[in-house]
């Protein structure tokens, strides 16, 4: 199994080192390898919308009013919502909140309390 980063312009899992680049012959897409090192290092998961990194089983707190989809209820801004789990996705929070129940919501509405 190789160690080498699939492309970042098209995803393809046939890139090759070439001295100090990687390089893909399916979109002939080159990156240096300094890039693949630095974006392990910061740790590029899900953050919140302050840009602290998130983590399964971090308590956060709603930062802006947002309305359920389907109903009448609304998720108050100061809402803590304890026992995140991580999720892919566009809306990449899974979670419980009390008077409401299960759902999902996207990082970019919560901070790390």
């Amino acid at each position: 199994m190789s160690d080498l980063p699939n492309c970042p312009a098209c995803g393809s899992t046939y890139s090759y080192e070439d001295g100090l680049m990687f390089v893909c012959p399916e979109c002939a897409h080159e990156w240096p390898k300094e890039a693949v090192a630095d974006a392990a290092e910061e740790g590029s998961g899900i953050r919140d919308a302050n840009g602290n990194p998130l983590q399964d089983g971090d308590t956060v707190t709603v930062i802006k009013d947002l309305k359920v989809k389907g109903s009448s209820l609304v998720v108050k801004v100061g809402t803590r919502v304890k026992n995140i789990r991580l999720v892919g996705g566009d809306h990449d929070i899974d979670c419980k909140i009390d008077g409401i129940g299960p759902m999902k919501l996207k990082s970019e509405f919560v901070k790390k309390a």
